[in-house]
């Protein structure tokens, strides 16, 4: 086995009724995981079964992203929920798109929080201990993919689960180790040699550098791309290419080293 593994991950299905967003089937040719919108910030029952069907066919570990309900929003606002109200959003969409999955005859993989819940999840300990129960009443063997250090992952760890250390090829990080907000300049990486460089160096060096120019420690499982920005075909096919060419083997999180139990 290659020295460094990771897994390639790309948030798909976020489109709704006859609008798509984003070019999934290209996506779907290059990552080896994917995050399925669950109908809260995006996606709807018929977006969702299709989604399921290809990653099935493509041999794709699937997992669900659930968010806030905010389609308007696209799930990227801070909303004030309760602690119940978000373990009962959250566990709902785990169990919709496990339906699906189930019909197809694959295994749900994981669980990402999208967008603000995401963030919210990552330093908010009430918000990522009810994120955190739904996982684990649904299914403990589940994994959880969550930035390595966040409030998210230690709640994660401390309840028993498998947590994917997440790093985010398309984004640019603070110094503090999280990402720089979109609205703020920048913060979005759109070319793919830069995204792919990031990539490489955040498996083999366990480095990435930050919008102030610092080195920031970072570890990994999983990279992901966001399937909803222009050209994320593009660079998710320079990050494998750049990655493989590096001597890291591309590969789901079912067969990560790290996370095998």
């Amino acid at each position: 086995m290659a020295a460094h593994y990771v897994d390639l991950n790309a948030d798909v299905g976020e489109g709704f009724g006859a609008y798509a967003i984003g070019d999934d089937e290209a996506l779907m040719q290059v990552v080896t995981s994917v995050n399925v919108a669950c109908g809260f910030h995006a996606g709807d029952p018929r977006v969702m079964a299709r989604t399921v069907q290809r990653a099935a066919r493509a041999g794709l570990g699937i997992g669900a992203h659930v968010g806030y309900p905010d389609r308007v929003g696209f799930g990227r606002r801070a909303m004030a929920l309760s602690p119940e109200e978000l373990r009962t959003d959250v566990l709902y969409q785990i169990g919709a798109l496990a339906a699906f999955c189930r019909a197809e005859g694959v295994a749900l993989q994981h669980v990402k929080p999208h967008g603000a819940l995401y963030h919210a999840a990552l330093y908010d300990e009430a918000v990522a201990r009810a994120v955190v129960a739904a996982v684990a009443s649904f299914d403990p063997g589940l994994v959880v993919l969550a930035i390595r250090g966040s409030r998210l992952a230690k709640v994660a760890e401390a309840a028993g689960l498998a947590v994917a250390w997440e790093g985010f090829v398309d984004r640019r990080y603070r110094a503090d180790g999280g990402l720089v907000a979109r609205g703020q300049p920048g913060a979005v990486i759109e070319e793919p040699e830069r995204a792919a460089e990031q990539a490489v160096r955040m498996v083999r060096e366990g480095r990435v550098r930050s919008a102030e120019g610092v080195e920031v420690e970072t570890s990994v499982h999983t990279l992901c791309i966001h399937g909803d920005q222009p050209g994320a075909s593009a660079i998710a096919r320079a990050v494998r290419r750049r990655l493989e060419a590096a001597g890291v083997q591309v590969g789901p999180l079912a067969r990560h080293p790290a996370l095998r139990r």
